[in-house]
């Protein structure tokens, strides 16, 4: 994970690029580590397990592995453009100066289709779960609870955005570390039918087709680490800081995933006998530590979801909005900051509305939201390896083969594949996006005349 051979190692300032230093920086790289562990939820696999193990003919934890080592070459790919280019707005700002300003903001669309939504759907699936455990409440009413709350941390300042953060983690990784430990005394005790390595390969159900669907399957539960970026302007580390900052991310969080996906297939080897996928994990967590395990999971899992991962989500999608809003590619007003606490503020509560009006429109039907919030995100990833080429490889004539051509070939392959694997519904309203982002495109080239943006 050296990133000194990149030509643009050394500390570069805002006014290179036409801005001025406007966010505070507080951020070490362990910030941005635990930021990315909180983005991407160390016990994600808890809420989703019964949906992958089946999908994984059982074989769950190499599904991990693999998703982990497919993710690492567009990690890699983002860390190149993080240090040429140490500014905020993620992909948005790496397109637009590695590639130019009209893929850029085509880029920057398409992550909003992403990011805009995201926060919602956490919201939704906290809200409903937690309906599940005091059904007297409404569920609108923890839906507007959980966004009042992130949204007065995230106004508050990324300092104290990052307090909540390493609060929420440790809750998180106590209740994983509760897991593992009675999971594996649970085995020892002869739980289940013992260590074996079925979880990474089982010779009966393996074959190439698996890998692939696992692959798909497994990539999109990586989906996050890039939210690092969008806080290159936050950061006390250097232009190598949030490289260093996405790969210790993805490399820690991958290793969790497998870790305790590997102890629940081993405690359960039999996933068809789950009456409830969506539950199974809970099952699980329930024959090593009874009902406090299977609770203490639960309630885990709910907040993770509906403030540690939501407030992350929250607080990137402010930092893209406001990027594009101070380039007047968005409503300027969207990149106002706060006078006193340095942040974006106004951006912050536009998705804050957004979030509050998406919720309510698809709080029974969360399926349909998912749907949309991945195509955007691996769109961007495909842009991102091309802006890597085209930037070092093409523009500077860079003799750096591995991490300048072979790592983003690679990892355009790897996203593509993805992409093809979407179902319809995804491609389709990722299509009318897109065509929607090219319209809005073609009205600012109408309305400013003065840009400097280029077709």
């Amino acid at each position: 994970m050296d990133l000194k051979h990149t030509p643009s190692s050394s500390n570069t300032n805002l006014d290179e690029f036409g801005y001025q230093q406007e966010l505070k920086r507080t951020l070490s790289v362990k910030d941005l580590v635990i930021y990315g562990l909180i983005f991407m939820v160390p016990i994600a696999p808890m809420g989703i397990y019964g949906a992958v193990i089946s999908v994984s003919q059982g074989m769950i934890a190499l599904t991990y592995a693999i998703g982990m080592l497919a993710m690492f070459f567009t990690a890699l790919s983002y860390g190149q453009m993080s240090q040429a280019f140490p500014v905020a707005g993620s992909v948005y700002a790496y397109a637009k100066l590695g590639i130019n300003k009209s893929i850029g903001f085509l880029s920057g669309w398409m992550i909003i289709l992403d990011y805009i939504f995201v926060p919602a759907l956490l919201y939704i699936i906290a809200a409903n779960s937690l309906k599940s455990l005091l059904p007297t409440i409404p569920t609108w009413l923890w839906l507007v609870g959980f966004i009042a709350i992130n949204t007065l941390i995230n106004v508050g300042g990324i300092a104290f955005t990052a307090i909540a953060n390493r609060i929420f983690l440790i809750g998180e990784l106590i209740v994983l570390a509760f897991f593992i430990i009675l999971g594996s005394y649970g085995l020892m005790r002869g739980i289940g039918n013992g260590f074996t390595l079925k979880p990474f390969y089982d010779a009966s159900h393996f074959n190439l087709n698996f890998v692939m669907t696992a692959t798909s399957v497994a990539v999109l539960s990586f989906l996050g680490f890039d939210g690092i970026s969008t806080l290159a302007e936050e950061t006390t580390g250097g232009n190598q800081a949030v490289g260093k900052g996405i790969l210790w991310s993805l490399l820690i969080v991958g290793a969790l995933f497998i870790i305790q996906t590997y102890l629940a297939a081993l405690i359960v080897p039999n996933w068809h006998s789950f009456n409830d996928l969506n539950t199974a994990f809970y099952v699980v967590a329930g024959k090593v530590g009874g009902p406090f395990l299977t609770d203490l999971t639960t309630i885990a899992t709910i907040l993770s979801w509906g403030f540690a991962n939501a407030l992350a989500a929250q607080a990137a999608i402010s930092r893209i909005l406001f990027g594009m809003a101070r380039d007047h590619n968005l409503p300027h007003v969207l990149a106002r900051v706060h006078p006193r606490f340095k942040t974006p503020y106004m951006s912050t509560l536009l998705v804050a509305i957004i979030s509050l009006l998406v919720g309510l429109t698809f709080m029974n039907d969360s399926g349909t939201l998912s749907e949309i919030v991945n195509c955007g995100a691996l769109t961007a990833f495909l842009v991102i390896h091309i802006a890597v080429i085209n930037h070092f490889f093409i523009k500077q004539h860079s003799h750096d083969y591995w991490h300048h051509l072979i790592v983003p070939i690679i990892g355009f392959i790897i996203i593509g594949f993805v992409m093809i694997n979407l179902n319809v519904l995804a491609k389709e309203i990722g299509g009318i996006w897109l065509l929607i982002g090219i319209g809005y495109y073609l009205i600012l080239r109408v309305l400013q005349r003065n840009t400097e943006m280029n077709l």
